[in-house]
């Protein structure tokens, strides 16, 4: 018996689209038929492109994986190097701040513009401190042996201090910040000076004492001293600084409380001194006298120092009421002079308290000897 073969009739439906393309090539389109062979066709994934074995895929994500991660290390050194360059530019204008010991610091590489005696506002300071911490870090230089204190004096005399009367381990380190390596010394002096000019109780005697300290370091005359450290200081503070130390320069370092001497005080003292250099000798003597003495017996002391010269104006004296005045130019402007009995009085546009001291001494010896010369 003959198996018969079974035919099916499968009815397609094409797409609008489709069924009005033509073929491609000018071949016509073949005549429909309601019946075909259904026998079974290949699937699309078998005649398509040739699929990659599993080597070559582990290769291709290798290579994207080793791409992505050189990308990822070029922007992390890009960024470094970015951070770097920063850091140092921060560091070299002393915006780097850190938490250092204080047992670090050292005070020893500039002369404190703060006197070394008691401080009333310490306690207030340190009251701030334990209140809301500290606002305004120190400014600090690093060296081999640690750190050199440039500002700052009385925030690490409060934070060790507290260290001490607390116990608390958290006042034993300080912000800092890091000022560059290697700076002038006449530059650190100067940070040092310009952050305590806006200090309203930072006296003439203490900026007249950091003057004469520069000076001695320097080897200059403590008026150029004064006109370097207090250059951002008005004109007329700048005298004033430079008549303390005067005062300080002619009483030798026998004062003890600099910070202590009123300006008016001073500068009466500096008139004495200016008028009678002999006299330093026997304010030294008396200063010397009471070795125990505090500061309210050493203002006593530099006042009684005035009395003689007080009782000496009160007595009248007869004068001369004939004046001689004469008018010179000079590079600086005129000079105008007049001359009378016991004073000789010459007003120039020039600060001659700049003058060193053996200068314009030199300089009235010999304007005296010329004359007393015959002519």
């Amino acid at each position: 018996m003959v198996k018969k073969r079974s035919v099916f009739d499968i009815n397609f439906e094409l797409d609008e689209e489709e069924e009005t393309a033509g073929f491609p090539a000018g071949n016509q389109r073949a005549p429909e038929t309601k019946s075909m062979d259904v026998s079974p066709q290949p699937r699309v994934s078998e005649v398509g492109a040739p699929r990659r074995g599993p080597m070559a895929s582990a290769i291709a994500e290798t290579a994207d994986a080793t791409a992505e991660r050189a990308q990822a290390e070029a922007a992390i050194r890009a960024e470094n190097d970015a951070l770097a360059h920063e850091h140092v530019r921060l560091k070299k204008l002393g915006l780097i701040t850190d938490l250092i010991q204080t047992s670090d610091v050292l005070t020893s590489k500039l002369t404190r513009d703060r006197s070394a005696n008691v401080d009333p506002e310490l306690a207030e300071l340190k009251e701030s401190i334990k209140a809301v911490g500290l606002s305004n870090p120190i400014r600090v230089e690093q060296t081999a042996e640690g750190f050199e204190l440039i500002q700052g004096f009385r925030r690490l005399t409060a934070f060790r201090q507290l260290a001490e009367e607390t116990g608390d381990p958290r006042y034993t380190r300080i912000p800092a910040a890091m000022v560059p390596r290697g700076e002038p010394l006449v530059a650190l002096y100067r940070k040092m000076v310009d952050e305590n000019l806006i200090r309203k109780d930072l006296s003439f005697g203490e900026m007249a004492q950091l003057a004469l300290s520069y000076a001695r370091d320097e080897s200059i005359p403590s008026g150029e001293a004064v006109s370097t450290l207090y250059a951002s200081a008005l004109k007329q503070k700048r005298t004033y600084i430079r008549q303390f130390a005067r005062v300080l320069e002619a009483l030798d370092g026998t004062v003890r409380h600099p910070e202590a001497i009123p300006r008016a005080l001073g500068l009466d003292v500096y008139k004495l001194l200016d008028a009678e250099p002999e006299r330093a000798e026997g304010i030294m003597k008396a200063l010397k006298e009471m070795p125990d003495r505090d500061a309210a017996a050493e203002m006593r002391i530099l006042r009684d120092s005035l009395v003689p010269q007080k009782k000496a104006k009160a007595e009248p004296v007869a004068k001369s009421v004939s004046k001689t005045s004469l008018r010179l130019g000079r590079p600086e402007g005129e000079a105008r002079v007049t001359a009378s009995d016991g004073k000789v009085e010459l007003r120039l546009d020039r600060d001659f308290s700049a003058v060193p001291r053996a200068r314009l001494q030199a300089g009235i010896e010999a304007f005296l000897a010329t004359l007393d010369e015959e002519g």
